[in-house]
């Protein structure tokens, strides 16, 4: 027997008791006389006792061991003459009789501490050392408790977990996808799914009415903090259900784990706003509703005063900062210089100080009276001592770089806490958007996704202005989960492939067997997908997914700790007929 006990697991309750414990050195303290060992297992930490007088031979031991070493430990437990209350285990201490080394180590490249020197290339090559370490530990354990969680829920909403297959058929839209050869059939390729969406309408087809799996799925995209190119969704689907059933199940769902994981129980209905109105008033589909600070339009009351730029302006839009009026020269400057940043792509700033006498200062007050520049401060709701930051330009492009402004002032004033959860729906999407590059719509989610139905006409007249039954779940400005009822009909489902620009031979090849399957009574479904690593790192508290997977990839999609992709022997491309052509300009 390795153990008779975990190194978290000993209480005062055990004082006198001989145990056995294993696991990892974290550190070691030589006194003199006396020589600890902090002892760590996945359970915490038990100091270790080895004492000069007692066994000196033992002691001498003890201080040639090494961090990280794995020994094993025979001894009693006894109380401690200094408690340490941080730990589970701080009140107790072993006098160990036996030592004995199961494996030494190495010098780690980096403290297996809470607060390490590694950086975050060096600890993804030597991840199994990084998982030792209490934060990733926890983050795994809170990723495993957020699992059995969703299933207890689910499994008691009757839904019933199936697996679909990681070899799939090639589907176009959305991101690339992985493609994995056929040696049994050359010169054809399965694909890693983006997501389980058409296996999951066919279980709906099969009867399977309320079915889910936390399935991976593969998107083969440029990568960032909350991207990677496998990540894990909640994958969800319901028959005989419309958009209100779908948001009611779920939005119990995200209940339940704050509940659960949290301790926080939301009583109150979720917030449900249009997409058109998260656009409008925060710049953004996925809108952080912690704070207020909505956009304001002011085209009307702007335009026509001889400031050029605003009078060439297709849209005119402003955000209010409460008790900012006191900003200095460089603190506006700092915030011009943000919203000129290429990913935010605003040309300038103008402001409006509302100062605490009541007057009012602005950086273009030679085109604008004080009267003037008075209606767009009551416009925006402002107050003396507020400021008011306004972007011009095209529509669009304005109110996406004023929802960036309104973020970084949320920021800068501390209104974006971490331990405050703001979440709601987003709803009414378009159901297409146009590609003006290759002059063709797009779905903005995927082609099954249904229309609302007194918007179907416009097939004939405006694609553009089609609303869809498409919904986002939105936590603290981050989108963690979203879906659709689908097209259950095959005649819309037609007008829809007919939008995208389908002729009926591509979609017959490209989804013929969901459309046949459809001839055999499909019911009305519906579904929703969350992304499971987003939601663990935001119950997390983690700006990034990656920490709460356990072996990550790094921004160019690499697996530094396996050291992958990598190449294929002559032998294996040709058992594939795979030949490989390389750019010799990058070789």
């Amino acid at each position: 027997m390795y153990r008779t006990h975990t190194c978290g697991e000993l209480t005062m309750k055990n004082v006198g008791q001989q145990v056995t414990l294993a696991g990892w050195i974290q550190r070691i303290r030589n006194l003199g006389g006396m020589t600890f060992i902090d002892l760590r297992d996945r359970y915490g930490i038990t100091q270790l006792v080895f004492n000069m007088e007692k066994n000196s031979q033992l002691c001498e031991e003890a201080r040639a061991l090494g961090r990280e070493y794995v020994i094993q430990v025979i001894g009693t437990v006894a109380e401690r003459e200094n408690k340490n209350p941080r730990l589970a285990t701080g009140d107790i201490e072993i006098l160990v009789e036996t030592l004995k080394i199961i494996n030494p180590s190495a010098i780690p490249p980096f403290t297996i501490e809470d607060e390490t020197d590694g950086g975050e290339e060096l600890r993804m090559k030597y991840r199994y050392l990084d998982l030792r370490r209490n934060p990733l530990k926890n983050n795994l354990l809170l990723r495993h408790r957020m699992a059995q969680e969703v299933r207890r829920y689910l499994d008691g909403q009757q839904f019933i977990e199936i697996e679909t297959p990681v070899l799939m058929k090639s589907t176009p839209e959305g991101a690339r996808d992985f493609v994995v050869p056929s040696r049994m059939n050359p010169g054809q390729f399965y694909a890693l799914p983006q997501s389980p969406q058409t296996l999951k309408q066919i279980l709906m087809v099969a009867g399977y009415d309320r079915y889910f799996q936390i399935v991976k799925c593969f998107r083969d995209e440029d990568l960032r903090a909350d991207r990677q190119p496998e990540f894990t969704q909640i994958d969800c689907e319901m028959s005989f259900v419309d958009r209100d059933d779908i948001l009611v199940t779920f939005e119990g769902l995200i209940k339940h784990l704050f509940k659960t994981i949290k301790g926080i129980d939301f009583t109150e209905p979720f917030q449900r706003m249009s997409y058109a109105d998260a656009m409008a008033y925060f710049g953004s589909d996925k809108p952080d509703i912690r704070f207020d600070m909505k956009i304001v339009e002011l085209t009307s009351k702007a335009k026509g005063k001889g400031f050029g730029i605003f009078d060439q302006a297709e849209y005119i839009g402003g955000i209010n900062a409460t008790g900012c009026a006191d900003y200095s020269r460089k603190e506006i400057d700092a915030l011009t210089e943000f919203v000129k940043r290429p990913q935010i792509g605003a040309s300038g700033m103008v402001y409006v100080k509302y100062q605490s006498d009541g007057s009012i200062k602005s950086s273009i007050d030679k085109f604008y009276t004080a009267d003037e520049l008075r209606i767009w401060l009551e416009a925006a709701g402002a107050k003396p001592g507020d400021l008011l930051l306004i972007l011009s330009g095209a529509r669009e492009k304005t109110l996406k770089a004023l929802g960036n402004l309104r973020l970084e002032m949320g920021d800068r004033l501390g209104l974006r806490k971490q331990d405050i959860y703001a979440p709601l729906w987003v709803i009414d999407f378009p159901l297409l958007e146009w590609d003006e590059e290759m002059q063709r719509y797009f779905a903005m989610h995927h082609p099954f996704t249904a229309p609302v139905d007194e918007d179907i006409p416009l097939f004939n007249t405006d694609p553009s202005k089609i609303r869809a039954k498409a919904y986002d779940m939105v936590i603290n400005g981050v989108e963690v989960g979203g879906g659709s009822v689908r097209i259950h009909q095959k005649d819309l489902q037609a007008k829809m492939f007919e939008a995208l620009g389908f002729t009926r031979e591509e979609a017959e090849y490209q989804f013929g067997f969901l459309m046949n399957a459809f001839q055999y009574g499909a019911p009305p479904h519906a579904g929703i997908a969350f992304g499971f690593d987003r939601l663990v790192s935001l119950f997390a508290g983690l700006e990034s997914i990656r920490d709460v997977i356990a072996f990550p990839k790094n921004n160019a999609g690499r697996d530094l700790m396996l050291d992958s992709p990598s190449y294929l022997t002559e032998a294996q491309l040709n058992e594939l007929r795979i030949k490989v052509v390389t750019d010799e300009k990058n070789c």
